[in-house]
């Protein structure tokens, strides 16, 4: 076994782990947790294909954003003190499952492509185009993070004063 596959194996077993980890949680801390872990897997598996920067944006937008402020200040414990089980579930369970044969049956019926690594752009050009071509873009970006950052604790600033 190359070194490559065992880094790519080990990358899908924690993005596997982390997503039955969300899915599994009570406790929305954990939950959270476990959602960066899957993350930080899906980040590895960037890494393996040769897409740093997406890798890079992986960890710090996405487990940084997604999980802090999404996940852990718009939650406020009480709300959950009034959570039931789902009558649901079994269908959606079904219906999880159906989407997971299809999902790998189009996985095993493809035919896998690799990639020469001298195709790849480097680090350095791809940080040139950027900030010269998509520095508009990219300040837009951050400009929008920043209101859903400020607006997630106005909300939870303004529930926390209701109670």
């Amino acid at each position: 076994m190359s070194l490559s596959l065992a880094v790519f194996l080990t990358a899908t077993l924690a993005t596997l782990a982390g997503a039955l980890g969300v899915v599994l949680a009570r406790n929305i801390v954990y939950a959270a947790f476990a959602l960066l872990l899957s993350l930080i897997g899906v980040a590895g598996i960037f890494l393996t294909a040769f897409a740093e920067f997406l890798a890079l944006v992986q960890i710090l937008i996405c487990g940084g954003v997604i999980v802090i402020l999404f996940a852990l200040i718009l939650t406020r414990p009480t709300d959950f003190g009034t959570l039931t089980d789902n009558r649901q579930w079994p269908l959606a369970a079904l219906v999880a499952v159906c989407i997971f044969a299809v999902m790998a049956l189009a996985i095993l019926t493809t035919e896998i492509r690799t990639v020469d690594t001298q195709q790849t752009v480097p680090f350095s050009e791809l940080a040139t185009a950027l900030f010269k071509e998509w520095a508009i873009p990219l300040e837009i970006t951050s400009l929008i993070l920043l209101v859903a950052l400020i607006g997630s604790i106005v909300m939870v600033g303004s529930s926390k004063g209701r109670e």
